[in-house]
C-alpha cells in the first residue's frame, strides 16, 4: 500500500511496516492528551502541576526501543508499506 493508504491504517489504531524494515519494526500513532507536570525532566523546565497538552505524533519501535518518527521523502513516496 501507498503512505496515504498506511496513514489511514494508523490513524485507524493500526501499525505498520515497510518490508525493508527491520523484523518487528513498525510505527504507529499517539494519540494527543492531556497530563499535569508531576515528575522529572519536565518539572526542571517548567512548574509541578502545569497542564501540558502532549501533542498526536506518530511513534515507530525498533528492537523494543520506541522514539519519535520522522517521515522522509523515500518513505512518504513508497508503496511498500504492509499491516504490521
Amino acid at each position: 500500500m501507498d503512505f496515504s493508504s498506511a496513514l489511514l491504517e494508523i490513524k485507524a489504531g493500526k501499525k505498520v511496516t515497510r518490508r525493508g524494515w527491520p523484523e518487528g519494526g513498525f510505527i504507529f500513532l499517539v494519540p494527543g492528551s492531556t497530563f499535569t507536570v508531576n515528575r522529572f525532566p519536565l518539572n526542571t523546565i517548567m512548574a509541578e502541576g502545569t497542564e501540558v497538552n502532549y501533542c498526536p505524533h506518530i511513534d515507530i519501535c525498533l528492537d523494543n526501543n520506541v522514539s519519535v518518527w520522522d517521515a522522509c521523502t523515500a518513505d512518504m513516496l513508497s508503496d511498500d508499506w504492509e499491516l504490521f
